[in-house]
């Protein structure tokens, strides 16, 4: 693996956003990503990042993007280095393999998020709900028997907002249509639901469980596209068919190492975080490249 990088430094363009993970460079009538190794916790960025886990993210979106051009176009343009405008090729040896230039699109405010499978925040609203006599959540209504971590009889369309630095809440479809009108709102739900399914149905041929996953949309000259990642284990909770079970949290292919030595620190989940040892990093490194490895063959 390459060494890790936590930031880049691209002094010929403007740097538009730095996010959690990705910084984003303005090219003027383009925009390029650029995923560090930059690794999250309870939205708060760690000091230390993950080997690989850039290149990670970038080559399962490229293999996403094409794998579902016949559902959805993309907002990729190219990840050649080769193809880059020239001030570019200098940072080569950055910008390999963790980066891509896109178009610029008008972003449709949400975290558009489909759930096959019952966990994560939802699960934690359902079991509140049930503790008041309810089933429903956010206009859903579950089966009354429905257990952590069980495959819903559909897959879910649950959008949250959009929250840039702090958490994403979920809100109701009628909520959303608020927010950004019936029309889109349709196409989110439609796209996220095709987009899904297709994926889904393909990861089960690799012995990997899709449970939830989201996505972001925006319009370039009118028309819908995807972009941002994509089903990534950044954005997904990848399972693995062979250790499934009901009833409970399920191993997965992402940060799961991480969060569990952090919830066994006296750490109150506020910044400054604690430097992650090494053992906990390089299993990490390892789930970010075995869900690479098996959804991509690379």
């Amino acid at each position: 693996m390459s060494k890790v990088v936590l930031h880049t430094n691209i002094e010929e363009y403007p740097l538009a956003v730095r996010g959690k993970v990705r910084d984003i460079y303005d090219l003027g009538d383009s925009l390029l990503f650029i995923a560090s190794d930059r690794i999250s916790a309870f939205d708060v960025v760690m000091p230390n990042g993950i080997p690989g886990k850039g290149q990670v993210l970038t080559a399962m979106s490229l293999f996403w993007f094409d794998f579902l051009k016949d559902t959805i176009d993309n907002h990729l343009i190219t990840a050649d280095v080769d193809e880059y405008p020239e001030p570019l090729k200098k940072h080569r040896d950055i910008l390999e393999g963790r980066s891509m230039i896109v178009v610029k699109a008008d972003r449709v405010d949400c975290e558009c998020i489909v759930r096959g499978y019952i966990s994560g925040s939802m699960w934690k609203e359902l079991k509140q709900a049930r503790q008041s006599g309810s089933n429903i959540v956010h206009g859903f209504e579950f089966p009354a028997g429905l257990q952590e971590s069980e495959k819903l009889p559909e897959p879910l369309f649950t959008p949250s907002s959009k929250n840039d630095l702090g958490h994403d809440e979920n809100i109701s479809y009628q909520q959303l249509v608020d927010l950004i009108g019936e029309e889109t709102a349709a196409l989110c739900r439609e796209k996220s639901l095709a987009i899904y399914k297709k994926a889904a149905d393909y990861a089960l041929t690799k012995e990997i469980i899709i449970a939830d996953t989201k996505f972001e949309f925006g319009f370039k000259d009118g028309q819908f596209i995807l972009i941002d990642e994509v089903l990534s284990p950044d954005s997904s909770r990848f399972w693995p068919v062979e250790e499934y079970e009901i009833g409970r949290g399920q191993p997965s292919f992402d940060k799961q190492p991480i969060r569990d030595y952090l919830d066994g620190l006296d750490w109150d989940k506020k910044p400054p975080p604690p430097t992650l040892p090494d053992e906990v990093v390089e299993a990490s490194s390892q789930r970010y490249l075995k869900a690479q490895q098996l959804l991509t063959g690379k």
